[in-house]
């Protein structure tokens, strides 16, 4: 076989026009209005050829085209003020923070649709968490992976049933530069592995002002099996999983301290990086001569974890026959013990099935800041986690909640952003939760914001035919189903849109239930209805993939097939026009089983209304002013049961709230109270739901606190950091020997009125701990009809006497505040704060209840 040198020639861009490139190679374009219209005005039908991808798009750019803008005085004012604005946005103000950034890991970031790593809501997320770091200047570095193929792409046969395709992503057709090191060299990084050392290099995509490293195993350096390991994200493969996780968390952090970074705090996106721990506690073992047992201290206390799951079987594990060789391989290399790492990420006490590592448990040991994705979640996963501290109350249980938001300028319609520039004013993106902001929105007149949405819903219907068209001649489908495709939909009609992966527990046919009362809505002749449905199911999910053929089934009948379109190949392409298109947006999962969802965001940011299960975000976002609710937050223990009452109070919004209320239009043809809750809909997005404020609430919440308490561990030469490791061996040692007696108190509590008080007493045996080193505390609060304590209060105890031979009396007054029947005992933890999110943590309560 011939060998080859491989070289690429791309168009020489004039002098006046290098900016371009600069701006090829950031994604910050991709969120900047003016910057997608600078594009798209150097050639709109190559543009759109080029899949909005700048480098295809000047790959096939003639060079006399260029020369032309060049001397073309509109074009050049109009490329100005986007190079303005990007060094305003970008450059002005923005330093690469070293040794002082959050590194944030995770598995999928789904910036564009021409940067194709990412399935799907998590990968966005991450996308939308990149982008307001940006914007807001929070000094966030991410890290993530390369996939060779990324996720996989769909069509469907003629059938309905999906099948998946591997498209190649080709690294010099994407914003993407090599990482170098201070010497010029392009960073490699190893991970040991049971039979060989894996090599990754290192490449760099700009997100604005933050920096995205992506590892590539697809080098010469690997065997096929170790290039092999990033070609598809998810792989079924349990291996390729925990290598790839592998490679994220200890490859990851490598190639960040190989580019001169030191980042104090670290953020897991899903348990997916919880290995980071392990090369964090390394580095600082072997590069700064840290104790191992004072390194563990420092990595555990400025970690972040979020987790996106809100089931047990969701949370990743592995089976130890496969992920021991691997931590042996790891043992060899770095400052790490194979056994230890194992009762990480298993359930305290021994209780855990001793066959597998859970990546949740390890993640939430190793954090000492931990949440959930949104208020409800929390809850769920409080109740999930709280065998690992089962002394806790749930209520104490620490795993905090920030609710996921989404960037708003990714996700809006040009149309709609000139309208809330006119009428909200020019800094409303980064005061959209600014009371006077809000109430401005109501200023905005209704001809023009229907006439926006309209817009909108016409270029969904234009690009649902295109895609539908395409599909069916991919599949070598007739003509005259080729003619019949592009007559679907209609761009007056009241437009549903259901997009999402199509997991089983997010119910995508539950519309589908009483099939002759849907079609009854989609042929009503005076007030129609037609879905867009959008989705892909894992490629081992034959259930999902079963309602993906359902839809495709149902939208073939004679009386639906106007009506109803299934679109191959759910990206954020299509879910940018069904956001901006669709007059409702369908959310019919599980409760509990989503833990935010985003994409309901997407769409009411635009004007669409809200029609959903209450689960995940919708519990805080719903009000009767902006949306509808599918029920009233049920729990139910039968599924079918569950399945046949939310399908009924479905169908029973749609027929007598929905549909009427789309088509009530005394006054001619803008129906009047359904844009005002369009508005109302646009202000409960902007307040509460955008990734400004989510960003915004990491950074107070997460970031500041752990790097405080980083700073602090390191002062003094690690004073506190040296402290802690005594006080924990002291702590594990000791604290089995403390004991309380059951309280008394001074007077009859059976029977007191708002304003008494009462003073409680136990007696605490402490066996060699000291009282300072302790708090005493009486535990209470309201109590369910079960007499547990539900909303919990606690007040610290004071000590009252020494009764020798480390036993002591402790007392505290408590005060009557409000009326109800309340529960009260005692407990003793350890002093302060530093002890309360330890797995399984100290806690004793009085005689042990």
């Amino acid at each position: 076989m011939q060998k080859i040198q491989l070289f690429n020639v791309a168009p020489s861009l004039p002098e006046e026009l290098e900016f371009l490139e600069t701006l090829s190679y950031n994604m910050w374009w991709c969120w900047n209005t003016h910057a997608i219209e600078l594009l798209r005005r150097i050639d709109p039908v190559l543009w759109k050829k080029s899949l909005h991808n700048p480098f295809l798009f000047f790959n096939k750019m003639p060079q006399d085209r260029l020369e032309a803008l060049a001397k073309d005085k509109g074009f050049m004012t109009h490329y100005r003020q986007v190079e303005k604005s990007f060094q305003k946005q970008v450059l002005q103000d923005h330093d690469e923070h070293y040794n002082d950034c959050i590194a944030y890991f995770s598995l999928e970031y789904g910036i564009h649709e021409s940067l194709r790593l990412y399935s799907g809501g998590l990968g966005v997320l991450a996308g939308d968490h990149l982008k307001s770091a940006s914007d807001m200047n929070v000094p966030v570095v991410a890290v993530g992976l390369f996939y060779r193929c990324g996720y996989f792409q769909q069509y469907l046969n003629q059938e309905g049933w999906q099948q998946e395709a591997c498209v190649e992503n080709e690294i010099h057709h994407m914003p993407m530069k090599k990482a170098l090191d201070s010497d010029g060299n392009q960073v490699q990084v190893e991970v040991p592995m049971p039979d060989d050392t894996l090599m990754a290099d290192v490449w760099r995509v700009d997100v604005g002002r933050v920096p995205l490293f992506l590892l590539n195993t697809n080098v010469v350096e690997n065997s096929d099996e170790y290039k092999n390991i990033c070609t598809h994200l998810y792989d079924s493969d349990r291996q390729i999983r925990l290598r790839q996780e592998l490679l994220l968390g200890i490859g990851g952090f490598k190639a960040l301290l190989a580019l001169g970074y030191d980042p104090p705090i670290c953020h897991m996106n899903e348990g997916h990086a919880a290995f980071i721990s392990l090369a964090r506690i390394d580095h600082l073992v072997k590069d700064k001569q840290i104790p191992v047992a004072e390194a563990q201290e420092m990595v555990a206390r400025s970690a972040i974890f979020t987790t996106h799951t809100p089931v047990p079987a969701g949370n990743e594990s592995f089976s130890l026959d496969l992920v021991k060789p691997h931590l042996d391989a790891l043992q060899k290399k770095m400052e790490m013990h194979t056994d230890e790492v194992i009762s990480w990420g298993q359930e305290p006490g021994g209780k855990s099935q001793k066959n597998e590592i859970g990546m949740t448990i390890l993640a939430l040991r190793m954090s000492r800041f931990a949440n959930g994705v949104s208020k409800l979640h929390g809850n769920v996963s409080r109740d999930m986690w709280a065998h690992l501290w089962p002394e806790r109350p749930k209520d104490e249980i620490p795993i905090n909640h920030i609710t996921n938001g989404i960037h708003v300028g990714s996700w809006l319609s040009t149309d709609n952003a000139i309208l809330y520039d006119r009428y909200i004013g020019l800094e409303w993106r980064s005061k959209a939760a600014d009371k006077d902001m809000l109430e401005r929105v109501d200023n905005i007149t209704d001809d023009e914001l229907w006439r926006a949405h309209e817009l909108g819903r016409s270029r969904l219907v234009r690009a649902a035919r295109e895609s539908g068209e395409r599909q069916l001649k991919a599949r070598n489908s007739s003509r005259e189903e080729v003619d019949q495709i592009k007559t679907v939909l209609n761009q007056g009609i009241l437009t549903i849109g259901f997009a999402r992966r199509f997991a089983t527990y997010k119910r995508a046919t539950l519309l589908l239930r009483d099939r002759e009362r849907l079609k009854r809505l989609l042929s009503n002749e005076k007030m129609p209805v037609q879905m867009v449905f959008a989705g892909k199911a894992h490629p081992a999910d034959d259930v999902g993939k079963g309602f993906i053929k359902e839809i495709i089934e149902f939208a073939r009948h004679p009386e639906t097939r106007h009506r109803i379109i299934f679109l191959e190949n759910y990206d954020i392409q299509i879910a940018r026009a069904l956001v901006q298109g669709v007059d409702v947006w369908l959310n019919t999962p599980r409760r509990p089983q989503e833990a935010s969802g985003t994409s309901g965001m997407k769409a009411t940011i635009n004007g669409a209304l809200h029609l959903s299960i209450l689960d995940g975000w919708w519990e805080e976002g719903y009000s009767p002013e902006c949306g509808w609710a599918i029920g009233s937050g049920e729990d139910y223990t039968n599924t079918e049961y569950q399945d046949t009452v939310e399908a009924q109070a479905l169908y029973n919004l749609l027929e007598n709230e929905v549909v009427p209320r789309f088509y009530n239009r005394p006054d001619g043809d803008i129906p009047s109270e359904w844009i005002t809750m369009m508005k109302e809909s646009i202000k409960m997005s902007l307040k509460g739901f955008t990734s400004n404020r989510m960003v915004g609430e990491y950074d107070e919440m997460m970031y500041k606190p752990a790097m405080d308490e980083n700073w602090t561990l390191w002062e003094n030469d690690r004073a506190k950091t040296k402290e802690l490791v005594k006080q924990h061996k002291r702590l594990n040692t000791l604290w089995k020997h403390v004991s309380l007696t059951n309280p008394t108190t001074n007077r009859d509590i059976s029977n007191l009125h708002t304003g008494d008080k009462f003073e409680v007493s136990t007696t605490v045996q402490l066996g060699e701990l000291k009282p300072e080193e302790v708090d005493i505390e009486v535990y209470y609060g309201p109590v369910s009809g079960a007499n547990k304590i539900t909303k919990s209060h606690s007040q610290k105890m004071t000590m009252a006497e020494d009764k020798g031979n480390g036993t002591y009396l402790f007392r505290q007054e408590i005060t009557c505040e409000t009326t109800g029947r309340f529960g009260m005992t005692t407990r003793a933890t350890p002093s302060g704060k530093d002890w309360r999110n330890i797995i399984p943590g100290f806690i004793t309560w009085s005689n042990g209840n």
